[in-house]
């Protein structure tokens, strides 16, 4: 059988994979683009320095003669309006600076600006953002410049752009998750109507039947059985038509409603596995907010299912203990522990998907309607506590809606 729980987990994962591939090919354009454009202002910033060399050179000249393309490398110098500049000697004495955002002074001599292009020196001395121009042999003055606004926002736009894809992803993600489980609901919901729906017509017939049975002579001990069998598929097919819509939840003590779940399969299983309970002196005086039929449906398809994963032919000890507990005072725990083969670790939420199933018979739907109803219905929890080569642990959380002295 194909187990859609595998194809459900590799569709998610080649679905994140894809989605992890197309952030990436985005981030590395956008990484592309900034070291583009830093290069670019570094350019920039070597024909500043360039037009920066040519004019101090030329005033230090003995002629002391401008040089023919004075205009030229002035309108370079001034046509920087856009990345900061701070232009030193080789002392660090500030010679000039263009386009820092300077505070505005409190007083005409407050030296606010003074300590403020001192700072940036300073941090700007430790980037790689500088330029050495060798004004005269032996002399150098030194180029600073910041990123550019433009630089620094799209230094900012990977980060800004990978949450915005994260982002979208997640919806979509989430979008499609529910929108399965919404169809897996409808079919739920249609199917176990539709199938109480075919049950209740032949149940009718026989219980019709049934009593034309005693007038017909046959013995009344075998007439009681086949009563009982009557009445346990008419229980199946209400348990059905619970599941296709929402049951009705009543204060129910646990302990009776576990130990008859335990008595009826007590004499349905093989009389090499025993089958034994306890309520661990929680008694009849714990009610927890149940639809009595699917709950216990809930513990016997546990029970079936340990008695599944255990071999009576293999000569080893069969044992299923069902147990109930308080768990703190508001929680009630019902452990359904076998002797059987155990479950890999990685299938502990896996065993719960519809589809999965180690038998080589069966539609792997048990533990799944199991943990709709402890869930959905009861506002619980179903889960593997432990499992090991020597057994199995399920477990059920319910919350306690009263305790009665």
């Amino acid at each position: 059988m194909l187990n859609l729980g595998f194809i459900q987990r590799y569709g998610r994962i080649a679905f994140l994979t894809s989605a992890a591939v197309v952030v990436s090919v985005f981030l590395l354009f956008s990484s592309s683009l900034i070291n583009d454009l830093a290069a670019t202002e570094r350019e920039r910033m070597e024909i500043w320095a360039g037009a920066t060399r040519e004019i101090v050179a030329s005033t230090l000249a003995d002629d002391g003669a401008a040089p023919a393309n004075i205009d030229f490398l002035l309108s370079i110098i001034q046509g920087n309006t856009t990345i900061p500049v701070l232009l030193t000697d080789a002392d660090g004495n500030l010679l000039d600076q263009r386009n820092f955002d300077l505070p505005v002074p409190e007083a005409p001599d407050d030296p606010a600006n003074t300590r403020y292009l001192a700072e940036r020196y300073r941090e700007l001395r430790s980037s790689t953002n500088r330029i050495e121009i060798e004004i005269a042999p032996g002399t150098f003055q030194y180029l600073y410049y910041e990123d550019s606004t433009l630089l620094k926002r799209m230094s900012v736009f990977p980060y800004v752009q990978l949450l915005v894809m994260l982002a979208f992803i997640a919806v979509v993600y989430f979008a499609v998750l529910s929108t399965k489980k919404a169809e897996q609901n409808k079919v739920w919901v249609g199917l176990s109507k539709e199938t109480a729906h075919q049950l209740g017509t032949p149940i009718s017939s026989l219980m019709a039947w049934m009593e034309l049975l005693p007038d017909m002579g046959v013995d009344a001990d075998t007439v009681a059985e086949m009563n009982k069998d009557v009445s346990r598929l008419s229980t199946i097919a209400s348990r059905f038509s619970k599941i296709g819509s929402e049951p009705k939840m009543t204060p129910t003590p646990i302990a009776p409603l576990v130990a008859e779940a335990v008595r009826y399969m007590g004499t349905r299983i093989s009389q090499r596995i025993a089958l034994t309970y306890s309520d661990n002196g929680v008694g009849n005086h714990v009610r927890v907010a149940a639809c009595a039929p699917l709950l216990e449906w809930v513990i016997e398809n546990l029970i079936k299912n340990a008695v599944d994963a255990m071999d009576t032919a293999a000569g080893r000890r069969c044992a299923i203990a069902v147990s109930i507990a308080m768990d703190g005072d508001s929680t009630v725990a019902v452990d359904v522990q076998d002797t059987g083969r155990g479950i890999a670790r990685k299938n502990f939420k896996t065993v719960f998907n519809a589809g999965y199933t180690t038998k080589s018979r069966g539609w792997g739907l048990g533990l799944t309607l199991a943990k709709r109803i402890i869930e959905q219905y009861h506002r619980g929890r179903i889960f593997v506590a432990r499992s090991s080569a020597t057994g199995t642990t399920f477990r059920i959380e319910l919350p306690v809606t009263r305790q009665e002295e």
